[in-house]
């Protein structure tokens, strides 16, 4: 924890004072990063009690809940308070375009109100009648390009690109050809009214956190008004890394067995990569934690909320915070399952959030003493064969009784008849391995990778075509909601497989 300490001072003191950090040059960068390094290295205590909380020692002090963030709950009925307003039933119910040809863009077309979002989205000192962008526009453009365009770049998707004439009408995505694409985002079909790169950068870098989520909660709040966000999911937690391109390393010194390293771009670090054959298995950028939920009756995997940290951070730290987040907004958390990487050791997740935790157990912990290793069947002690019957569990961990017949155990009268075994990362978590239901909800989590593979693959977001954690975790929450425009619309869906069908059968046993 200490590196982590040294490391976030070294980030406060770099932003403090350094505000015209991405102007320097790579040269003076270098200067000022190993200057600052061994600073606070040399005046740093190792003796004294890291006093620097959690969410800025894991990079996540910018994205903690505040007061200005709505629930699902408060989110409907901000929705129909601005539908109830004169002004909106003046304005009319949406009205598709006709340039609008494709049935999945039509869809989300008539899911996304601009009004709405202009609300949500709308800077300090707004003003509509001096603007031909609104903000609605922008987030259309961003929900166009995920959605249709992810493997290009911006400058590529607005005309900037230097392949092109000056005649930022000749793009072919959003050009005055492009009449489609025109309409859904808002621009006039037969005036010459462009966007650039440079005012979709702005608008990214212009929202807040408490906007992003908000944005994150209207989709929610849809995707719970269309009947597909119910209690009776099962929700999943994990984690996908986000390389970013270019980084240059401008100080490093060895602490131990550990590095600490600062890069180009300040906030991002340096962690291994889930081993994949055809990539290193260290990666430099920032990994996105997400909750998804997953239906039991077909498999489906659809992405909720996601918090942005470096990639040097192990997955544990961010359980917490992605549930404290999720509450923040009014989800109805009950069942979690998650790989080895996140455990409920000691039950303090259950005990704090009343949320239970399902992993894999870890290997590397030993079963308890008189515990039978193949049937996972408990016994009182060295002397004892019979099989104890599991009550239950409290805070201390989980209660076992003497399930023996009278008179089928002679030394019931000198026997306690009774044992707790402590919670424990292995086969005795919150809820034990041999509960009924365990191993399927594992077997269940396999499929919440499907909603990452699609945020990575499909709405592209494996390649981070933008700099700084603020507009990478803008971007992440765009590819979000993205997915869930594409859920919603439900054009890209497939008949169920046998897969699913199994699932199905499973949920309804």
């Amino acid at each position: 924890m200490h590196r982590k300490d040294i490391k976030a001072q070294i980030r406060k003191q770099l932003k403090t004072e350094y505000p015209n950090w991405q102007r320097l040059n790579r040269k003076e960068k270098k200067q000022i990063a190993r200057k600052v390094l061994a600073e606070v290295f040399d005046s740093y205590d190792f003796s004294k009690e890291i006093e620097t909380p959690l969410p800025e020692l894991i990079g996540l002090s910018n994205q903690q809940p505040t007061n200005g963030i709505l629930t699902i709950e408060q989110m409907a009925e901000f929705v129909q308070r601005h539908q109830a307003d004169p002004l909106f039933r003046l304005y009319g119910k949406h009205r598709p375009h006709p340039a609008i040809k494709d049935i999945e863009l039509q869809t989300i077309d008539s899911l996304i109100d601009d009004r709405i979002v202009n609300k949500l989205l709308a800077p300090k000192g707004y003003t509509p009648a001096s603007r031909y962008l609104f903000p609605c526009n922008l987030f259309r453009a961003e929900m166009l390009k995920a959605i249709k365009y992810p493997e290009i770049s911006y400058r590529k998707f607005c005309g900037d690109d230097k392949r092109y004439d000056s005649h930022k009408e000749t793009s072919p995505y959003v050009g005055m050809e492009s009449k489609q694409n025109r309409a859904f985002i808002g621009l006039a079909v037969n005036r010459k009214e462009m966007i650039s790169h440079v005012q979709m950068s702005q608008f990214r870098s212009s929202l807040s956190y408490t906007q992003m989520i908000n944005l994150n909660v209207y989709l929610l709040y849809l995707l719970q008004s269309k009947g597909l966000l119910n209690p009776s999911q099962v929700h999943f937690i994990d984690s996908t890394e986000l390389a970013v391109d270019r980084q240059h390393l401008l100080a490093k010194m060895k602490i131990g067995k550990t590095n600490i390293r600062v890069y180009d771009d300040i906030d991002c670090d340096c962690g291994k990569r889930r081993n994949k054959r055809d990539k290193s298995i260290y990666v430099v950028g920032y990994r996105m934690h997400a909750l998804a939920v997953i239906s039991p009756e077909n498999g489906q995997s659809i992405p909720l909320i996601s918090v942005l940290a470096p990639a040097n951070h192990h997955d544990s730290h961010f359980m917490m915070p992605l549930i404290n987040l999720s509450k923040a907004i009014g989800l109805d958390l009950k069942l979690i399952t998650a790989d080895e990487a996140y455990h409920d050791k000691n039950g303090s997740l259950l005990e704090q959030t009343g949320v239970l935790l399902i992993a894999p157990p870890n290997k590397k912990v030993a079963l308890p003493g008189n515990v039978d290793a193949e049937t996972r069947q408990v016994t009182c002690d060295d002397l004892c064969e019979i099989a104890m019957e599991y009550v239950g569990s409290d805070r201390h961990g989980h209660e076992f009784k003497c399930a023996a017949e009278p008179g089928q155990c002679p030394r019931l009268p000198v026997c306690p008849q009774y044992r707790r075994i402590a919670f424990d990362s292995g086969y005795f978590q919150p809820i034990p391995h041999m509960t009924a239901g365990v191993s399927k909800a594992i077997d269940l989590r396999k499929n919440g990778e499907r909603s990452f593979n699609l945020i990575k693959k499909r709405e592209g977001l494996e390649y981070a075509r933008i700099r700084g954690q603020h507009n990478i975790l803008v971007q992440s929450v765009f590819t979000t909601v993205a997915t869930l425009l594409i859920e919603l619309a439900g054009t890209r869906k497939k008949p169920p497989s046998t897969r699913h069908r199994q699932l199905g059968l499973l949920a309804a046993a």
